[in-house]
């Protein structure tokens, strides 16, 4: 079995701070693996911060980086959303969501102190993450029935296929998480093993 490609991410959540003129910035580095959970994540740093003046972020997602977007969130055009997304790049790191939350101190920072200030508070969190070497999965979910559990488990076992969820009802599912570039060899041992995905 090859390995899988890999791209650098962080391990865990990760924060920093800068202080500008009495601005606040907090940054929150995190790691993604879809929109979904950037979206689920954003919400809850909106309620929790729900007086800062900006929440503003970037992200970039997939092995091949292919989906980036920065978002300034009412600060002037490309002064956060951009220097936050640069120093994602800076590390070469993907599956990353990296959020600015700013509590405006009175005193404007013009544009350059503004992107100075967003790039200082993303460096912070990014230099508090630990960085990890990680590679691109896929959850596949399957059904047996609880004759059939101990001979799937053995199976788990014997290819070293971490077991990500498992509820038991009328029958026993089950998610694992394998390499995508594994999907198909994994879907075939199933099928050869007449195991249902």
């Amino acid at each position: 079995m090859a390995s899988p490609p890999t791209f650098k991410t962080i391990a865990a959540p990760a924060n920093g701070e800068y202080k500008e003129k009495g601005s606040k910035f907090i940054s929150l580095a995190y790691p993604v693996s879809n929109e979904a959970e950037i979206r689920a994540i954003l919400e809850e740093i909106k309620k929790e911060h729900h007086k800062a003046r900006h929440v503003c972020y970037a992200y970039i997602l997939g092995a091949d980086k292919a989906i980036s977007k920065a978002q300034d969130a009412g600060e002037p055009t490309h002064s956060a959303g951009a220097p936050i997304l640069g120093q994602i790049r800076s590390l070469d790191l993907t599956n990353v969501l990296l959020v600015v939350v700013r509590y405006f101190g009175g005193t404007k920072l013009g544009l350059g102190g503004l992107v100075s200030a967003y790039k200082t508070a993303s460096e912070d969190a990014l230099k508090n993450a630990e960085i990890v070497e990680d590679y691109e999965k896929i959850i596949v979910h399957l059904s047996v029935s609880y004759e059939e559990m101990p001979r799937l488990m053995e199976f788990f076992k014997q290819h070293k296929l971490p077991v990500k969820e498992q509820i038991f009802g009328d029958n026993c599912f089950f998610s694992i998480e394998i390499a995508a570039t594994e999907k198909d060899n994994t879907y075939e041992l199933l099928k050869s093993n007449n195991f249902n995905i």
